[in-house]
């Protein structure tokens, strides 16, 4: 399940920066959880790293997105090759 932030978010902006797939973006008013991006931790960390660090504990569930641990797996997978993957493009040998 990816997590979401609600309306008690108060921007204190500790939780972005502890979001190992940069799922955690500013909204309109608030932070908000990409829920394409959001592996609830699961390839980084045991728990997720927003909710341990949240003031205010306004990070849920997103009962809209319900997925498996598996699902997350699979997710951390793929996010991790495409990140490896936009990182290792400008490393390939030019030829002369």
């Amino acid at each position: 399940m990816a997590l979401m932030i609600t309306d008690e978010c108060i921007n204190c902006d500790v939780c972005e920066p502890e979001c190992p797939n940069d799922a955690i973006y500013m909204g309109e008013s608030i932070y908000e959880i990409d829920p394409h991006k959001c592996t609830e931790c699961v390839g980084h960390f045991d728990e997720p790293q927003c909710v341990q660090v949240c003031p205010v504990a306004c990070i849920p569930t997103n009962p809209a997105h319900v997925e498996a641990r598996a699902t997350l797996w699979m997710k951390f997978e793929r996010l991790t090759a495409t990140k490896a993957a936009a990182s290792g493009a400008g490393d390939a040998p030019v030829a002369a």
